[in-house]
Protein backbone atom coordinates (compact mmCIF):
# COMPACT_ATOMS: atom_id res chain seq x y z
CA UNK A 1 0.00 0.00 0.00
CA UNK A 2 1.76 3.47 -0.83
CA UNK A 3 1.46 6.40 1.87
CA UNK A 4 -1.18 8.63 0.04
CA UNK A 5 -3.24 5.68 -0.13
CA UNK A 6 -2.71 5.06 3.52
CA UNK A 7 -3.05 8.73 4.53
CA UNK A 8 -6.31 9.08 2.95
CA UNK A 9 -7.58 5.77 4.51
CA UNK A 10 -6.57 6.63 8.08
CA UNK A 11 -8.19 10.32 7.79
CA UNK A 12 -11.56 8.45 6.09
CA UNK A 13 -11.62 6.36 8.82
CA UNK A 14 -12.00 9.44 11.60
CA UNK A 15 -15.18 11.54 11.10
CA UNK A 16 -13.43 14.59 12.58
CA UNK A 17 -11.53 14.69 9.11
CA UNK A 18 -14.48 14.61 7.17
CA UNK A 19 -15.72 18.27 6.98
CA UNK A 20 -12.04 19.27 6.58
CA UNK A 21 -11.93 17.01 3.85
CA UNK A 22 -14.61 18.36 1.80
CA UNK A 23 -13.58 21.65 2.11
CA UNK A 24 -9.82 21.34 1.06
CA UNK A 25 -11.26 19.05 -2.00
CA UNK A 26 -13.37 22.67 -2.88
CA UNK A 27 -9.66 24.87 -2.35
CA UNK A 28 -7.97 22.16 -4.67
CA UNK A 29 -10.88 22.29 -7.63
CA UNK A 30 -10.28 26.26 -7.37
CA UNK A 31 -6.61 26.64 -7.74
CA UNK A 32 -5.59 23.35 -8.53
CA UNK A 33 -3.11 23.14 -6.03
CA UNK A 34 -2.00 23.45 -2.35
CA UNK A 35 -3.80 27.43 -1.93
CA UNK A 36 -6.12 29.19 0.51
CA UNK A 37 -7.08 29.03 3.65
CA UNK A 38 -10.12 27.14 5.27
CA UNK A 39 -12.73 28.03 7.54
CA UNK A 40 -14.69 25.70 10.33
CA UNK A 41 -17.61 26.67 12.03
CA UNK A 42 -19.54 24.87 14.87
CA UNK A 43 -16.64 22.68 15.23
CA UNK A 44 -16.76 19.95 17.88
CA UNK A 45 -13.76 19.25 20.75
CA UNK A 46 -13.14 16.15 18.59
CA UNK A 47 -12.81 18.32 15.35
CA UNK A 48 -10.66 20.83 16.93
CA UNK A 49 -8.13 18.11 18.72
CA UNK A 50 -8.01 16.12 15.28
CA UNK A 51 -6.74 19.18 13.37
CA UNK A 52 -4.82 20.81 15.77
CA UNK A 53 -2.44 17.87 15.99
CA UNK A 54 -1.45 17.81 12.85
CA UNK A 55 -1.68 21.79 11.76
CA UNK A 56 0.19 22.25 15.06
CA UNK A 57 -1.79 24.73 17.00
CA UNK A 58 -4.30 24.50 19.93
CA UNK A 59 -7.80 25.80 19.04
CA UNK A 60 -10.10 26.36 21.60
CA UNK A 61 -12.66 28.43 19.75
CA UNK A 62 -15.96 26.77 17.55
CA UNK A 63 -14.65 28.64 14.55
CA UNK A 64 -11.10 27.36 13.79
CA UNK A 65 -9.18 29.00 10.66
CA UNK A 66 -5.87 27.49 9.02
CA UNK A 67 -4.02 27.57 5.71
CA UNK A 68 -4.22 24.63 3.25
CA UNK A 69 -0.42 24.78 2.91
CA UNK A 70 -0.16 24.42 6.98
CA UNK A 71 -1.97 21.26 6.81
CA UNK A 72 -0.31 19.61 3.87
CA UNK A 73 2.73 20.09 6.02
CA UNK A 74 1.71 18.68 8.95
CA UNK A 75 1.19 15.76 6.95
CA UNK A 76 4.38 15.62 5.94
CA UNK A 77 5.38 15.33 9.77
CA UNK A 78 3.15 12.08 10.32
CA UNK A 79 4.15 8.31 9.62
CA UNK A 80 2.58 8.98 6.17
CA UNK A 81 5.13 11.03 4.82
CA UNK A 82 6.05 11.97 2.38
CA UNK A 83 2.72 12.14 0.70
CA UNK A 84 1.07 13.64 -2.43
CA UNK A 85 -1.46 15.92 -1.69
CA UNK A 86 -3.44 15.68 -4.92
CA UNK A 87 -3.53 11.82 -4.55
CA UNK A 88 -4.52 11.76 -1.15
CA UNK A 89 -7.37 13.40 -2.15
CA UNK A 90 -8.23 11.59 -5.25
CA UNK A 91 -7.87 8.21 -2.75
CA UNK A 92 -9.77 9.52 0.28
CA UNK A 93 -12.67 10.66 -2.25
CA UNK A 94 -12.38 7.90 -4.91
CA UNK A 95 -11.83 10.41 -8.08
CA UNK A 96 -10.07 12.08 -10.34
CA UNK A 97 -9.61 15.40 -9.25
CA UNK A 98 -9.65 18.46 -11.50
CA UNK A 99 -9.84 21.87 -11.48
CA UNK A 100 -13.15 23.98 -11.87
CA UNK A 101 -11.87 25.53 -15.45
CA UNK A 102 -10.40 22.42 -16.04
CA UNK A 103 -13.83 20.92 -16.17
CA UNK A 104 -15.55 23.56 -17.64
CA UNK A 105 -12.97 23.16 -21.02
CA UNK A 106 -13.64 19.82 -21.16
CA UNK A 107 -17.39 20.45 -21.12
CA UNK A 108 -17.00 22.91 -23.13
CA UNK A 109 -14.73 20.43 -25.52
CA UNK A 110 -17.73 17.65 -25.16
CA UNK A 111 -20.26 20.03 -26.36
CA UNK A 112 -18.28 21.19 -29.00
CA UNK A 113 -17.58 17.27 -30.34
CA UNK A 114 -21.45 16.41 -29.73
CA UNK A 115 -22.22 19.52 -32.39
CA UNK A 116 -19.37 18.91 -34.45
CA UNK A 117 -20.85 15.16 -34.79
CA UNK A 118 -24.49 16.05 -35.13
CA UNK A 119 -23.54 18.27 -38.00
CA UNK A 120 -22.04 16.06 -40.10
CA UNK A 121 -24.73 14.07 -39.63
CA UNK A 122 -27.45 16.53 -40.95
CA UNK A 123 -24.61 17.49 -43.75
CA UNK A 124 -24.39 13.64 -45.09
CA UNK A 125 -28.22 13.18 -44.60
CA UNK A 126 -29.31 16.43 -46.13
CA UNK A 127 -28.26 18.67 -49.47
CA UNK A 128 -26.53 21.35 -48.11
CA UNK A 129 -29.12 23.92 -49.16
CA UNK A 130 -32.07 21.65 -47.14
CA UNK A 131 -33.80 23.49 -44.77
CA UNK A 132 -32.44 20.85 -42.27
CA UNK A 133 -29.34 21.43 -42.88
CA UNK A 134 -29.17 25.38 -43.17
CA UNK A 135 -31.05 25.40 -39.70
CA UNK A 136 -29.04 23.23 -38.01
CA UNK A 137 -25.68 25.10 -39.14
CA UNK A 138 -27.12 28.72 -38.31
CA UNK A 139 -28.61 26.73 -34.47
CA UNK A 140 -24.84 26.22 -33.74
CA UNK A 141 -22.96 29.21 -35.03
CA UNK A 142 -25.23 31.71 -34.30
CA UNK A 143 -26.30 30.16 -31.12
CA UNK A 144 -29.81 31.12 -31.82
CA UNK A 145 -33.61 29.78 -33.20
CA UNK A 146 -33.52 27.08 -30.56
CA UNK A 147 -29.65 26.44 -29.35
CA UNK A 148 -30.77 26.88 -25.62
CA UNK A 149 -33.35 24.34 -25.88
CA UNK A 150 -30.60 21.79 -27.40
CA UNK A 151 -28.40 22.32 -24.99
CA UNK A 152 -30.88 22.57 -22.13
CA UNK A 153 -31.81 18.62 -23.62
CA UNK A 154 -27.73 18.08 -23.85
CA UNK A 155 -27.60 18.55 -20.16
CA UNK A 156 -29.92 15.74 -19.39
CA UNK A 157 -29.36 12.95 -21.58
CA UNK A 158 -26.74 13.46 -24.55
CA UNK A 159 -28.37 10.07 -26.75
CA UNK A 160 -32.29 11.56 -26.40
CA UNK A 161 -30.81 14.78 -27.40
CA UNK A 162 -29.33 12.85 -31.14
CA UNK A 163 -32.50 11.56 -31.26
CA UNK A 164 -34.63 14.62 -31.01
CA UNK A 165 -32.16 16.65 -32.90
CA UNK A 166 -32.28 13.84 -36.22
CA UNK A 167 -36.17 13.97 -35.21
CA UNK A 168 -36.57 17.73 -36.25
CA UNK A 169 -34.14 17.15 -38.89
CA UNK A 170 -36.56 14.74 -40.92
CA UNK A 171 -39.57 16.54 -39.87
CA UNK A 172 -38.28 20.06 -41.63
CA UNK A 173 -37.18 17.60 -44.75
CA UNK A 174 -40.99 16.19 -44.89
CA UNK A 175 -42.11 19.69 -44.36
CA UNK A 176 -40.54 21.10 -47.40
CA UNK A 177 -41.98 17.93 -49.47
CA UNK A 178 -45.73 18.28 -47.87
CA UNK A 179 -45.65 22.26 -49.51
CA UNK A 180 -44.37 21.11 -52.86
CA UNK A 181 -46.82 18.36 -52.94
CA UNK A 182 -49.38 20.89 -51.58
CA UNK A 183 -51.06 17.85 -49.31
CA UNK A 184 -51.89 18.15 -46.13
CA UNK A 185 -51.05 15.72 -42.91
CA UNK A 186 -52.56 15.45 -39.40
CA UNK A 187 -50.39 16.68 -36.53
CA UNK A 188 -50.54 13.61 -34.73
CA UNK A 189 -49.87 11.16 -38.26
CA UNK A 190 -46.91 13.68 -38.78
CA UNK A 191 -45.48 12.79 -35.66
CA UNK A 192 -45.95 9.26 -35.57
CA UNK A 193 -44.50 8.98 -38.66
CA UNK A 194 -41.52 10.57 -37.90
CA UNK A 195 -40.72 9.75 -34.13
CA UNK A 196 -43.18 6.68 -33.30
CA UNK A 197 -44.91 9.07 -30.57
CA UNK A 198 -48.16 10.93 -31.93
CA UNK A 199 -47.77 13.56 -29.45
CA UNK A 200 -44.10 14.21 -29.71
CA UNK A 201 -44.39 17.84 -31.50
CA UNK A 202 -47.54 18.47 -29.52
CA UNK A 203 -47.56 22.65 -28.37
CA UNK A 204 -45.22 22.96 -25.69
CA UNK A 205 -42.91 19.56 -26.29
CA UNK A 206 -39.59 20.24 -26.60
CA UNK A 207 -39.05 18.53 -30.12
CA UNK A 208 -42.41 21.14 -30.79
CA UNK A 209 -40.61 24.41 -29.78
CA UNK A 210 -37.30 22.82 -31.97
CA UNK A 211 -39.71 22.06 -34.90
CA UNK A 212 -41.63 25.79 -34.74
CA UNK A 213 -37.67 27.35 -34.66
CA UNK A 214 -37.19 25.38 -37.67
CA UNK A 215 -39.73 26.83 -39.51
CA UNK A 216 -39.98 30.11 -38.86
CA UNK A 217 -35.91 30.39 -39.48
CA UNK A 218 -36.52 28.92 -43.02
CA UNK A 219 -39.70 31.78 -42.75
CA UNK A 220 -37.67 34.34 -41.05
CA UNK A 221 -40.84 34.75 -39.40
CA UNK A 222 -40.99 35.29 -35.19
CA UNK A 223 -41.44 32.14 -33.06
CA UNK A 224 -45.13 31.77 -32.35
CA UNK A 225 -46.38 33.27 -28.79
CA UNK A 226 -49.53 31.82 -28.68
CA UNK A 227 -52.20 28.93 -29.76
CA UNK A 228 -53.39 31.06 -32.86
CA UNK A 229 -50.02 31.63 -34.09
CA UNK A 230 -48.69 28.37 -33.73
CA UNK A 231 -51.82 27.02 -35.17
CA UNK A 232 -51.11 29.20 -38.41
CA UNK A 233 -47.76 28.60 -38.86
CA UNK A 234 -48.65 24.51 -38.60
CA UNK A 235 -51.66 25.21 -40.82
CA UNK A 236 -48.93 27.12 -43.51
CA UNK A 237 -46.86 23.95 -43.65
CA UNK A 238 -49.25 21.42 -44.69
CA UNK A 239 -49.65 20.02 -41.01
CA UNK A 240 -53.42 19.96 -39.40
CA UNK A 241 -53.39 20.76 -35.51
CA UNK A 242 -55.88 19.08 -33.46
CA UNK A 243 -58.95 20.86 -34.72
CA UNK A 244 -61.91 19.64 -32.32
CA UNK A 245 -60.81 21.38 -28.95
CA UNK A 246 -60.68 24.66 -31.01
CA UNK A 247 -64.72 25.76 -30.80
CA UNK A 248 -67.37 28.24 -30.39
CA UNK A 249 -71.04 27.97 -29.38
CA UNK A 250 -73.41 29.37 -32.17
CA UNK A 251 -77.17 30.22 -32.56
CA UNK A 252 -78.61 31.93 -36.03
CA UNK A 253 -75.15 31.82 -38.05
CA UNK A 254 -75.32 30.59 -41.44
CA UNK A 255 -71.80 29.36 -43.26
CA UNK A 256 -71.10 29.18 -46.68
CA UNK A 257 -68.68 26.32 -48.74
CA UNK A 258 -67.78 26.65 -52.66
CA UNK A 259 -70.97 24.51 -52.96
CA UNK A 260 -73.71 26.60 -51.00
CA UNK A 261 -74.51 27.00 -47.99
CA UNK A 262 -73.70 24.42 -45.13
CA UNK A 263 -76.65 22.15 -45.16
CA UNK A 264 -75.66 20.99 -41.30
CA UNK A 265 -75.95 24.87 -39.71
CA UNK A 266 -78.68 25.54 -42.50
CA UNK A 267 -80.57 22.84 -40.23
CA UNK A 268 -79.68 24.46 -36.96
CA UNK A 269 -80.61 27.81 -38.16
CA UNK A 270 -84.34 26.15 -39.06
CA UNK A 271 -84.36 24.24 -36.34
CA UNK A 272 -83.44 27.57 -34.15
CA UNK A 273 -80.84 25.62 -31.93
CA UNK A 274 -77.57 26.32 -30.55
CA UNK A 275 -74.37 24.41 -32.16
CA UNK A 276 -70.55 23.95 -32.12
CA UNK A 277 -67.91 25.07 -34.61
CA UNK A 278 -65.08 23.38 -34.42
CA UNK A 279 -61.82 24.04 -36.38
CA UNK A 280 -62.11 21.13 -37.76
CA UNK A 281 -65.95 22.42 -39.26
CA UNK A 282 -64.24 25.54 -40.57
CA UNK A 283 -62.54 23.48 -43.71
CA UNK A 284 -63.77 24.59 -46.98
CA UNK A 285 -65.72 27.80 -45.02
CA UNK A 286 -65.83 30.48 -47.68
CA UNK A 287 -68.26 32.57 -46.39
CA UNK A 288 -70.90 33.29 -43.17
CA UNK A 289 -74.35 35.37 -42.65
CA UNK A 290 -75.85 36.67 -39.71
CA UNK A 291 -79.59 36.29 -38.88
CA UNK A 292 -80.06 39.94 -38.12
CA UNK A 293 -77.38 43.10 -38.77
CA UNK A 294 -75.43 42.24 -36.04
CA UNK A 295 -73.86 39.56 -34.49
CA UNK A 296 -73.29 39.48 -30.93
CA UNK A 297 -70.56 37.85 -28.76
CA UNK A 298 -70.30 36.76 -24.91
CA UNK A 299 -68.01 35.46 -23.20
CA UNK A 300 -69.49 33.25 -20.87
CA UNK A 301 -71.20 29.65 -21.89
CA UNK A 302 -74.18 30.16 -18.90
CA UNK A 303 -74.78 34.00 -20.52
CA UNK A 304 -75.04 32.27 -23.98
CA UNK A 305 -77.81 29.59 -22.76
CA UNK A 306 -79.58 32.02 -20.95
CA UNK A 307 -79.90 34.51 -23.95
CA UNK A 308 -80.41 31.84 -26.52
CA UNK A 309 -83.44 30.56 -24.45
CA UNK A 310 -85.24 34.20 -24.33
CA UNK A 311 -84.22 34.67 -28.08
CA UNK A 312 -86.03 31.72 -29.11
CA UNK A 313 -89.03 32.44 -26.81
CA UNK A 314 -88.90 36.41 -28.39
CA UNK A 315 -88.30 35.04 -32.20
CA UNK A 316 -91.47 32.32 -31.59
CA UNK A 317 -94.35 33.00 -34.24
CA UNK A 318 -91.86 34.72 -36.56
CA UNK A 319 -90.61 32.99 -39.48
CA UNK A 320 -87.12 33.06 -39.59
CA UNK A 321 -84.36 33.62 -36.92
CA UNK A 322 -83.71 37.48 -35.75
CA UNK A 323 -80.54 37.19 -33.64
CA UNK A 324 -77.14 35.75 -34.06
CA UNK A 325 -75.13 34.95 -31.38
CA UNK A 326 -72.01 33.37 -30.21
CA UNK A 327 -69.89 32.11 -27.25
CA UNK A 328 -66.21 31.49 -27.10
CA UNK A 329 -65.92 30.68 -23.67
CA UNK A 330 -63.25 32.84 -22.33
CA UNK A 331 -60.15 33.53 -24.52
CA UNK A 332 -60.22 33.86 -28.43
CA UNK A 333 -59.92 30.45 -29.74
CA UNK A 334 -58.03 29.71 -33.30
CA UNK A 335 -61.70 28.74 -34.65
CA UNK A 336 -63.46 32.54 -33.52
CA UNK A 337 -60.29 34.16 -35.22
CA UNK A 338 -61.12 32.56 -38.71
CA UNK A 339 -65.05 33.16 -37.89
CA UNK A 340 -64.91 36.81 -37.33
CA UNK A 341 -63.12 38.07 -40.09
CA UNK A 342 -66.22 36.14 -42.32
CA UNK A 343 -68.40 38.12 -40.44
CA UNK A 344 -67.52 40.84 -40.84
CA UNK A 345 -66.66 40.30 -44.77
CA UNK A 346 -70.44 40.06 -44.56
CA UNK A 347 -70.98 43.42 -43.98
CA UNK A 348 -72.55 42.58 -40.20
CA UNK A 349 -71.46 44.35 -37.13
CA UNK A 350 -69.96 42.36 -34.07
CA UNK A 351 -70.92 43.77 -30.49
CA UNK A 352 -68.36 41.63 -28.21
CA UNK A 353 -69.39 41.62 -24.35
CA UNK A 354 -66.36 40.16 -21.51
CA UNK A 355 -66.56 39.77 -17.81
CA UNK A 356 -65.41 43.21 -16.17
CA UNK A 357 -62.37 41.71 -15.00
CA UNK A 358 -58.31 41.92 -15.81
CA UNK A 359 -58.98 38.77 -18.28
CA UNK A 360 -62.37 39.80 -19.53
CA UNK A 361 -61.12 43.63 -20.70
CA UNK A 362 -57.96 42.11 -22.07
CA UNK A 363 -59.15 39.77 -24.37
CA UNK A 364 -61.69 42.42 -25.61
CA UNK A 365 -58.71 44.96 -25.75
CA UNK A 366 -57.42 42.11 -27.77
CA UNK A 367 -60.09 41.46 -30.26
CA UNK A 368 -60.37 44.98 -30.45
CA UNK A 369 -56.94 45.92 -31.65
CA UNK A 370 -56.85 43.30 -34.05
CA UNK A 371 -60.26 44.40 -35.93
CA UNK A 372 -60.35 47.81 -34.77
CA UNK A 373 -63.42 50.04 -35.21
CA UNK A 374 -65.21 47.10 -36.64
CA UNK A 375 -66.13 45.76 -32.93
CA UNK A 376 -68.24 47.07 -30.97
CA UNK A 377 -67.47 46.75 -27.43
CA UNK A 378 -70.80 45.75 -25.51
CA UNK A 379 -71.52 45.78 -22.19
CA UNK A 380 -68.05 47.30 -20.64
CA UNK A 381 -68.73 50.36 -19.67
CA UNK A 382 -67.72 51.93 -16.03
CA UNK A 383 -71.41 52.26 -15.43
CA UNK A 384 -72.03 48.31 -16.19
CA UNK A 385 -68.94 47.75 -14.01
CA UNK A 386 -71.05 48.86 -11.50
CA UNK A 387 -74.23 46.84 -12.09
CA UNK A 388 -72.29 43.72 -12.20
CA UNK A 389 -69.40 44.09 -9.77
CA UNK A 390 -68.60 41.30 -7.41
CA UNK A 391 -67.35 40.68 -4.24
CA UNK A 392 -64.18 39.04 -5.30
CA UNK A 393 -60.92 40.54 -4.98
CA UNK A 394 -58.53 41.57 -7.68
CA UNK A 395 -54.67 40.51 -7.02
CA UNK A 396 -51.67 42.82 -7.51
CA UNK A 397 -50.97 40.39 -10.50
CA UNK A 398 -54.79 41.03 -12.30
CA UNK A 399 -54.04 44.88 -11.65
CA UNK A 400 -51.14 44.72 -13.82
CA UNK A 401 -52.56 43.32 -16.61
CA UNK A 402 -55.04 46.26 -16.89
CA UNK A 403 -51.96 48.80 -17.56
CA UNK A 404 -51.91 49.13 -21.28
CA UNK A 405 -55.43 48.89 -22.62
CA UNK A 406 -56.02 50.89 -26.10
CA UNK A 407 -59.57 50.78 -26.48
CA UNK A 408 -60.66 53.86 -24.88
CA UNK A 409 -64.29 52.69 -23.16
CA UNK A 410 -61.81 49.15 -21.57
CA UNK A 411 -59.08 51.68 -20.78
CA UNK A 412 -61.67 54.35 -18.82
CA UNK A 413 -63.52 51.35 -17.53
CA UNK A 414 -59.95 49.54 -16.87
CA UNK A 415 -59.49 52.75 -14.19
CA UNK A 416 -62.64 52.31 -12.70
CA UNK A 417 -61.43 48.45 -11.90
CA UNK A 418 -58.19 49.70 -10.62
CA UNK A 419 -59.28 51.73 -7.37
CA UNK A 420 -62.35 49.48 -6.86
CA UNK A 421 -60.21 46.45 -7.17
CA UNK A 422 -63.21 43.99 -7.57
CA UNK A 423 -63.96 42.17 -10.75
CA UNK A 424 -67.44 42.38 -12.59
CA UNK A 425 -69.49 39.52 -14.53
CA UNK A 426 -71.50 39.20 -17.05
CA UNK A 427 -74.21 36.95 -15.24
CA UNK A 428 -74.90 40.11 -12.89
CA UNK A 429 -76.17 41.96 -16.49
CA UNK A 430 -78.12 39.16 -18.06
CA UNK A 431 -81.56 41.66 -18.45
CA UNK A 432 -79.63 44.42 -19.44
CA UNK A 433 -78.21 42.26 -22.04
CA UNK A 434 -81.36 40.31 -23.14
CA UNK A 435 -83.57 43.83 -23.72
CA UNK A 436 -80.21 45.26 -25.64
CA UNK A 437 -80.68 42.44 -27.88
CA UNK A 438 -84.05 42.44 -28.36
CA UNK A 439 -83.96 46.63 -28.73
CA UNK A 440 -81.20 46.77 -31.25
CA UNK A 441 -83.16 43.75 -33.80
CA UNK A 442 -86.70 44.91 -33.64
CA UNK A 443 -86.60 48.56 -33.70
Amino acid sequence: MNNNRECAQYLKSQRAYSRCMAELRKKWKSYGKVAGRITLKDTSDEERRALGGIVGKNFYEKEIRFSFADFEQGLQRTRFAPVDMKAVLEAYFGETLSTNQGQRQEEQRKKQEFLENLRAGFQKDNDEESLAFRWFLAMEEEKKYGYQLLIREYGKDEQQTRELAEHVGNALVRLCALKEEKTEIPLAVFAADISGNPHYFDRGSTAGQLLLHGICFGENTPVPQNAHQWREVLMGNGIVPDNISSMVHAYGLRLRTKEGWHPAYEAFCQRREPYVITMENMRGIQGAAAAGSRVYIVENEMVFIYLVEKLREAERGSEQEQFTLLCTSGQLRAVALELIPLILDSGAEIYYSGDIDPDGIGIADRLWQKFGSRIYIWRMSPEDYERSISGETIGDTGILKLGNIQNPLLAETAEVVKKKRLAAYQENLLEELRLDLWIYETI
